[in-house]
């Protein structure tokens, strides 16, 4: 596996970590309305995350478009997170940020 395909494999599993955190420190915070998208997202970009890092490994054919995908997913958890001053939701942001660059590396 080249380093690029590794780089990508890394983030997308650093960003799942951090969107499940997310997640589930968003169900704790006090105004749960507020935190609905969030945590919708999160779990989305999780879920992606997780497949485009198999698919990643299991060195398939179509981890590119997968990973241009989740590159979208992890864009707009960022950007959802990013709106929310929790540390939670800012380290989330940082993490999906990370992954969606990895991952449009790969896929270019």
């Amino acid at each position: 596996m080249n380093s690029e395909y590794k780089q990508c494999l890394e983030a997308c599993y650093a960003c799942a970590a951090a969107c499940d955190n997310c997640a589930a420190s968003c169900l704790r915070e006090e105004n749960i309305e507020m935190m609905r998208g969030c945590i919708q997202l999160d779990m989305q970009c999780a879920a992606i995350c997780r497949l485009a890092a198999q698919f990643i490994a299991q060195q398939s054919e179509s981890a590119v478009a997968l990973c241009q995908l989740c590159a979208d997913v992890c864009q707009q958890c960022a950007d959802e997170c990013g709106q929310h001053q929790h540390d939670h939701c800012q380290h989330c942001a940082q993490a999906c940020q990370r992954c969606a660059a990895a991952c449009r590396k790969m896929a270019a």
